[in-house]
């Protein structure tokens, strides 16, 4: 059961990322680490008392990039936002970049956070991440699962740009300084752009492009899609409207959302309306 808790006047505010004005967070959260298995000192940002919103980020992204969602929910519930390993605020290992292990990475976070159950919400490629914590270890920690903004193995297949691995071994700033503008249709400060570019120039180069080297098929993730026996949510662009219908076919009972005119960061561009999606999501979910 989902059960709402009241703001905690917790105190530490959240430095600013990487020593850069990226802009600061509006609500107090905590920095919180915690110690892998295999020894990795991984950081989480922590606001808010009550049920637990578990919010990982995507391709080499911070969790700060979830602010206004750590802003909104802290309000009524726990929030966490993970930096995962090589991310954000978390150490840069020299391995461990690979699917197995970034699940497990998630498996170990949300038993350092101890609470009994939680929703997990992942983006981009924290949707792949999330979807291989549940192929590995199940839902006995989850209440619900929020897949926002990436493929599930469904029909269609997407499209996607070949030449963006070439582009950027040669060209890695100016390909991922493109790659950031492009997530976001509505604008941005120039500040804020920097601060997630330099970001996520702080992964390596080598654990970047590992980590958009995962080998499972299409299938495979689609398999743990449908694996997931707790209520599922799925949030996107147009880009996967198809895969989004098709889910709603195979699976009455999931929600599924499309923001036709947001770009792929869609609850920075429109955060008011994905968070309100998004409680009456857990609502829902709290009934079940």
């Amino acid at each position: 059961m989902i059960r709402a808790g009241r703001l905690h006047p917790l105190t530490i505010i959240w430095a600013l990322l990487l020593g850069l004005a990226v802009s600061p967070v509006s609500h107090a959260a905590a920095s919180r680490y915690f110690v892998t298995s295999d020894g990795a000192r991984l950081h989480y940002q922590e606001a808010g008392t009550g049920y637990t919103l578990v919010f990982v980020p995507g391709w080499t992204m911070p969790g700060d990039i979830w602010r206004a969602q750590v802003d909104h929910f802290a309000k009524a519930y726990r929030v966490v936002a993970f930096d995962p390993r090589g991310q954000g605020k978390s150490e840069i290992t020299p391995a461990g970049y690979t699917v197995e292990r970034r699940a497990r990475d998630i498996e170990e976070l949300l038993a350092a956070v101890g609470d009994e159950s939680v929703v997990l919400i992942g983006w981009s490629l924290g949707v792949l991440e999330s979807l291989a914590y549940v192929g590995a270890y199940g839902t006995r920690r989850l209440a619900a699962v929020v897949l926002v903004d990436n493929s599930i193995g469904e029909e269609p297949p997407p499209v996607s740009d070949p030449t963006f691995l070439t582009r950027l071994r040669k060209e890695r700033t100016k390909t991922v300084d493109r790659f950031v503008r492009s997530m976001y249709r509505q604008p941005q400060s120039e500040k804020y752009l920097k601060g997630i570019v330099a970001a996520a120039l702080r992964t390596p180069l080598q654990a970047s492009v590992d980590l958009l080297s995962y080998p499972y098929p299409r299938e495979r993730w689609r398999e743990m899609v449908y694996q997931i026996d707790r209520p599922l949510s799925y949030i996107v662009t147009s880009k996967f409207e198809g895969q989004a219908r098709n889910l709603k076919k195979n699976r009455p009972d999931a929600w599924v959302e499309i923001f036709p005119t947001a770009g792929h960061a869609l609850f920075v561009d429109e955060p008011a309306r994905f968070n309100d999606y998004l409680s009456k999501f857990i609502t829902s979910a709290s009934r079940h």
